[in-house]
């Protein structure tokens, strides 16, 4: 259970703020680890299984070409918390902490008067503690692992049962085993699996705070490979429903070394694999919506949900995120607010900085100072709105950067910077490369038609510098370069501290 003591603490922090009167809208934030949006059901995918998600579309808007800004966990995840793109937000590496003074959403919250907290993963590469950047209430990844492994004791499963092999190995494994080739389930049944222990601890949040305002973030670290689901979702999905994704003939100079072994089979059971753990995320979902519905709180809540970026399962041979493929790119994103915003689907594109901007116009709270996305609110209310032109994402950590229109995909990349990420490919520093895609003509992204296009690159280059410069802290200090090239370089280059 939550502590009195932490509860209380949380109750006089939001009754410090003035006019906290009890009848401000809530805040729910739901998201998920890994989510491509591809893999919803609402989305047009008769595999997978989604009821909940779906349901939770069907009452609201949902955005079906929406963008992340990072294709990686931490960068992607501080830059909608802080509403800056990841260079502004100073998280551009996996390993990077968010910089205590940064503001976030949570310290929005906080200031008008809600009650903050967190049950789940938020990649702040540190230890939780109460009043961590704007949460009152925090059980973060650690905290939560932390509890859930001293508090609940597991019912032993059959021996005759196969499961993973613990502890997940990562990049040290082969990567048929980390990524769960087999489809084997965590070796817990599902009353006690750590997301549904999760689940409880904010159910009894929405218990104890039902009566005052509150903002909270439940983020589950599903369908985050090795997959994990429960011993009864075993049996949920065949590998031999999922045949491998197609590799184009240009692929093969990209492709991590690491996913050069897996066999037809492998790739099978990867998917099998990820899509069951998509389904148990879904259920473990549905069951906080419930509890908002069994509270009452349903029509008085502000309910969003997205995930950190999307993934790709065996497209161009990756098996991960961390590239510029619109399936690592693109994520899902809904908004539920009955009564206040209206139903349907908007095929315009949109960025991760936009939902910031657009929770802090909805909930009316004091705007951030840097906010790099633009309100959707006009959309939630069925104004008009000027559509997006492009979306722009970063990967600092390989220096590349990407621009998307409707119809081209831009990927500019120094190839200076040797891979640290574990996704080595056959050389490490390739040098500068470009690339182009008609997605119209090439929706799969397999062929670069740079050399037929080089002024629609030229443009898409030009956009993406000016995207940096309009953004990035150290645009006041950029050196003179004699070519723009060398000046896109520059901005490249992971200044994390």
């Amino acid at each position: 259970m939550i502590s009195r003591r932490t509860m209380l603490g949380g109750m006089v922090s939001a009754a410090a703020c003035a006019g906290n009167t009890g009848h401000k809208p809530n805040f729910l934030f739901i998201i998920a680890d890994d989510h491509a949006g591809y893999v919803l059901g609402v989305d047009g995918n008769r595999q997978a299984r989604t009821p909940n998600l779906d349901a939770f579309a069907a009452q609201g808007l949902r955005f079906a070409r929406h963008y992340c800004n990072s294709p990686i966990c931490t960068p992607s995840r501080q830059s909608f918390f802080t509403g800056q793109l990841p260079h502004m937000a100073g998280v551009t590496r996996l390993p990077t902490p968010l910089a205590e003074d940064k503001p976030t959403l949570a310290k929005q919250f906080q200031k008008a008067g809600y009650t903050t907290a967190v049950f789940g993963k938020m990649h702040f590469i540190k230890k939780g503690y109460p009043g961590m950047h704007g949460l009152d209430i925090v059980h973060t990844e650690d905290v939560i692992t932390r509890e859930w492994e001293q508090q609940v004791k597991p019912q032993p499963v059959a021996s005759d049962i196969r499961c993973q092999k613990l502890p997940w190995k990562p990049l040290k494994d082969p990567a048929r085993i980390w990524l769960n080739a087999d489809k084997l389930p965590y070796p817990r049944y599902d009353h006690d699996m750590r997301a549904c222990y999760q689940v409880e601890k904010a159910e009894e949040f929405l218990e104890a705070y039902k009566d005052k305002p509150f903002a909270l973030w439940v983020s589950f670290m599903e369908p985050h490979s090795p997959y994990d689901f429960p011993v009864e979702y075993r049996k949920r999905f065949d590998p031999a429903d999922f045949p491998p994704r197609k590799v184009g003939p240009h692929d093969a100079w990209q492709i991590p070394l690491i996913f050069r072994d897996l066999s037809d089979t492998d790739k099978r059971g990867i998917s099998a694999a990820y899509f069951t753990s998509v389904d148990f995320l879904d259920r473990n979902i549905g069951r906080v919506l419930r509890k908002l519905s069994e509270l009452n709180l349903d029509n008085n809540t502000f309910v969003v949900y997205t995930a950190d970026h999307g993934y790709d399962l065996g497209q161009h041979g990756r098996f991960e995120k961390h590239c510029g493929y619109d399936p690592a790119l693109r994520v899902p994103l809904m908004f539920r607010y009955p009564g206040r915003i209206r139903k349907g689907v908007i095929t315009d594109m949109t960025e991760h900085v936009d939902l910031t901007a657009t929770i802090v116009d909805v909930m009316n709270l004091q705007p951030l100072p840097t906010m790099h996305g633009r309100t959707l609110k006009p959309y939630l209310e069925g104004r008009s709105i000027t559509p997006r032109d492009h979306i722009f994402s970063e990967y600092l950590d390989n220096e590349e950067a990407y621009i998307r229109t409707n119809r081209w995909k831009f990927i500019y990349c120094t190839g200076k910077r040797a891979r640290t990420d574990g996704y080595i490919t056959d050389n490490p520093t390739p040098g500068r490369y470009r690339i182009l895609y008609d997605l119209k003509a090439d929706p799969g992204e397999f062929n670069n038609v740079i050399g037929r296009e080089p002024e629609v690159a030229k443009n898409l280059q030009s956009l993406m510098l000016k995207r940096f410069r309009s953004t990035h802290p150290d645009a006041s200090r950029e050196p003179h370069f004699e070519t723009e090239d060398d000046v896109l370089d520059w901005y490249l280059i992971p200044r994390d501290a």
